[in-house]
């Protein structure tokens, strides 16, 4: 079966508002240094665009955790693949996100890392689905809400395909379960 994806958010679009979030996030940091923590693996494009535009001084560290599997409905089941690999103590944390959707990764990493003592915690996500939202999570980042529809591109992937298109775009033909 071949696939074809719709452009639902174009390249430009995309880099004017990580360069919004940037100047926000710089705004709000003022004075401060901020450490990244990425979702991996989808974050990843997204939380280097983000780094480049903010201007105070960043720290990053990168997290594996996931509910998906090849699928495009979440799994449920939460699991850490990759820890930190320094400590977040006193540290003003922002967590970075490819999408936001049923809340379940974020609602469990949120609950993990507050225990770790952070100065302060924060969540940024490239794209939020709320309609899809099971679990309460506070974004204080967002880059665009979507409609609930599976999307790829800008480190999102289906089967671990299209993450390296520089747009969010829709997969036509494909059979989404749950959404």
């Amino acid at each position: 079966m071949s696939e074809t994806i719709r452009v639902l958010i174009p390249e430009e679009k995309v880099d004017e508002r990580i360069r919004a979030l940037g100047q926000q996030i710089s705004e709000d940091y003022a004075g401060k240094q901020i450490h990244l923590i990425c979702v991996l693996k989808g974050g990843v494009f997204f939380m280097c665009e983000l780094a480049k535009r903010i201007t105070v001084p960043v720290s990053m560290d990168f997290m594996c955790v996931g509910s998906y599997g090849d699928g495009t409905a979440s799994s449920g089941v939460v699991r850490i693949a990759k820890d930190l690999d320094e400590s977040i103590e006193n540290k003003e944390v922002l967590i970075v996100e490819d999408i936001i959707d049923s809340g379940n990764t974020l609602y469990y990493l949120i609950d993990v890392l507050k225990k770790r003592n952070p100065a302060s915690m924060r969540l940024c996500t490239l794209l939020d689905k709320p309609d899809r939202r099971v679990k309460d999570v506070k974004v204080d980042y967002c880059g665009f809400e979507i409609p609930d529809e599976f999307v790829v591109g800008y480190g999102l992937d289906y089967a671990q395909k299209y993450r390296n298109l520089p747009y969010i775009g829709v997969v036509e033909g494909l059979e989404q379960e749950g959404v």
